[in-house]
C-alpha cells in the first residue's frame, strides 16, 4: 500500500518538475543576455539621452542606467573610481585627459556633436530678446543664471561669450551659478532667475520649449562646445558599452539627436547618410 502512495505522490509532482524546467530553460538563455550599462552625461544631454536609451533598450533587450551631471564633476568622479561603463562629456578635453591617464580604452573617443548656447527667457519675460546679449544691460534685470564655469563647458562658454559681447563687467555681480546645466535651466524656469544662458538641447525639449523663447548666441562668440564619449578602462561591460557607440551613429539617432539641437560632426553625417530633421523652435 505504502509503494502504491508513493508512486502516486511522484507521479502527481513529476509533471510540475518538468513544467519548471522547461519553464527554466525558455527563460534563462533571455535573462543571460539582458545586460546593463552606466552611462554618466552632460546635462544638456537630460532629454536627448533619455529618448536615445529607450531606443536603445527597445532595440536590444538591454538596460541602460543614465546619470547627469556637469562634465567636470563626472570628471573628477571618474578619476576616484566611479563605477561608470561610458562617459559623454560636454567637452572634448575631458575624455582626451582620461584617455591620457590610462582611465578610457584607446581609440574610443566619439565625438557625437557640437552644442550650441542659447539666451532663454520665461514667456512672461518682457525682455528683448532680438537685442542680443545686449539685453543682459537691461535694468530690470536681477538675476542671470549661467552653469558654474568651473566645471561646467556650458558656463565657460556663457562667460566667453558675454566678455566678447562686452558686457560680462557690467553683469557680473548679476551671475547665479547652477551646478550644472539643467540645474541653471531651474533658476530660471522657476523664478530665480530673470534669464539664462542655456544649451539649446534644453530650450528645444517638450519641458522647456512651451513656457518659454531664446535666441541663438553666435557659435563665433564662444569656444566650440565639441562634445565627445568614451569608453572607461574600469567598464565591465565593453561590449556592450561599444555596441551603444555604434548606436549612436545609426541614421535614426543621429536624427533624434539633431532635433535636440545637437550638430552633428560632418563626417559621421556623411558616412550614415546626411539627415534632413532639424531643431525644432
Amino acid at each position: 500500500m505504502a509503494s502504491i502512495i508513493a508512486g502516486n505522490k511522484l507521479r502527481s509532482v513529476n509533471p510540475i518538475l518538468i513544467l519548471a524546467a522547461l519553464l527554466l530553460c525558455m527563460w534563462s538563455p533571455a535573462d543571460a543576455r539582458a545586460a546593463e550599462i552606466k552611462i554618466a552625461a552632460a546635462s544638456d544631454l537630460t532629454f536627448a539621452f533619455k529618448d536615445v536609451a529607450a531606443q536603445f533598450e527597445k532595440q536590444t533587450g538591454n538596460s541602460i542606467k543614465l546619470t547627469f551631471g556637469s562634465s567636470g564633476n563626472f570628471f573628477a568622479q571618474i578619476q576616484n573610481g566611479a563605477p561608470f561603463d561610458l562617459f559623454f562629456s560636454a567637452d572634448v578635453g575631458y575624455p582626451q585627459k582620461l584617455e591620457a591617464a590610462g582611465l578610457a580604452e584607446p581609440g574610443t573617443i566619439y565625438e557625437y556633436a557640437s552644442g550650441k548656447l542659447v539666451m532663454w527667457v520665461p514667456n512672461a519675460s518682457k525682455l528683448d530678446l532680438s537685442r542680443g546679449l545686449a539685453t543682459l544691460l537691461d535694468p530690470g534685470i536681477r538675476k542671470i543664471a549661467i552653469a558654474n564655469p568651473q566645471h561646467a563647458p556650458y558656463g565657460s562658454a556663457a562667460v566667453a561669450a558675454m566678455r566678447h559681447a562686452g558686457v560680462y563687467g557690467n553683469v557680473e555681480s548679476k551671475l547665479v551659478l547652477g551646478e550644472n546645466i539643467s540645474q541653471t535651466a531651474q533658476f530660471v524656469q522657476s523664478g530665480n532667475a530673470d534669464v539664462g544662458l542655456l544649451a539649446l538641447s534644453l530650450a528645444v525639449a517638450p519641458a522647456m520649449k512651451n513656457s518659454g523663447r531664446y535666441v541663438e548666441i553666435a557659435p563665433a562668440d564662444y569656444p566650440p562646445l565639441v562634445q565627445a564619449g568614451v569608453i572607461l578602462k574600469s567598464s565591465r561591460n565593453k561590449e556592450l558599452a561599444n555596441q551603444f557607440l555604434k548606436f549612436l551613429k545609426e541614421p535614426g539617432t543621429l536624427a533624434l539627436m539633431e532635433r535636440y539641437g545637437f550638430s552633428i560632426p560632418k563626417d559621421v553625417a556623411s558616412a550614415h547618410g546626411d539627415s534632413e530633421m532639424s531643431p525644432p523652435h
